[in-house]
């Protein structure tokens, strides 16, 4: 009989790889945005921010998918969204038109650099509060507007401007608001819709599709235009449906 003791196994290091290089690619068009911005390439810009967003969304579903989830992804993933969604919009919408509000005057140039700064530290806020509430939130709805949403509606600010020759001090006044707001929404308690919960699988109406056709048309025709719309339209109805929400409970009581 042997007196040697079995080998205690040792746990695995490493990371998994499909995913944290997809999280890497995200953070690559995250800096990529900022670098385009500088050389005056705000069409690039935008276009990289919504690769990042692309990446984003893919990275998470990889993971799952592959059973490669890890604490390790989890923070590399929120470290690479505060580039890609916090960091680089601000200062991508900055360089755009914000930083041109100085030509109005030294307090409205301050103001540009500070709406930059309120949306980029929101944005830390927001992803700091996801974190700790990742294992209570709810799947149906944001706690907040979600960071790549109001990247989106940056990017989408900034590269429909870019199309639209649109530039300049006359565009940092409608910026300086819509970036403000943006960060202030981040941080808020409204709520909206994750669209997790949709499964598509299952059949859908066929006014849908015809919906999605429209979409696509649209799309093809000006597509700045259509993702700015569309991110705003996202961005509004958080506070949308929570007064229609409210409306209807107050009916409630006094009904009940």
């Amino acid at each position: 009989m042997s007196d040697s003791k079995p080998e205690q196994r040792r746990p695995r290091r490493g990371i998994y790889l499909l995913p944290n290089l997809i999280t890497t690619l995200a953070l690559f068009f995250g800096f990529y945005a900022v670098v385009s911005a500088q050389g005056g390439a705000y069409e690039l810009a935008a276009i990289a921010i919504f690769i990042a967003m692309l990446a984003d969304g893919l990275d998470g579903r990889v993971a799952r998918l592959t059973n490669t989830q890890s604490d390790f992804g989890v923070q590399y993933d929120s470290i690479a969204d505060m580039i890609s969604f916090g960091i680089a919009p601000a200062l991508v919408v900055y360089l755009w038109a914000l930083q041109d509000l100085a030509e109005l005057g030294t307090v409205l140039g301050k103001l540009g650099w500070l709406a930059a700064f309120i949306y980029t530290a929101c944005a830390a806020l927001r992803l700091a509060r996801f974190n700790t509430q990742a294992s209570t939130a709810s799947r149906r709805h944001f706690q907040g507007l979600p960071s790549p949403a109001a990247a989106a509606t940056l990017a989408g600010l900034v590269w429909a401007g870019d199309r639209l020759e649109f530039g300049g001090w006359p565009a940092g006044i409608p910026a300086l608001i819509i970036t403000t707001l943006a960060g202030i929404l981040m941080v808020s308690n409204i709520r909206y819709e994750s669209f997790k919960e949709i499964d598509f699988r299952y059949r859908v109406p066929f006014v849908v599709m015809v919906l999605g056709v429209l979409a696509v048309a649209l799309m093809s025709v000006h597509p700045p235009s259509v993702l700015l719309g569309l991110a705003l339209l996202y961005m509004g109805s958080g506070p949308i449906l929570t007064v229609v929400r409210r409306r209807e409970r107050r009916k409630r009581r006094q009904a009940g």
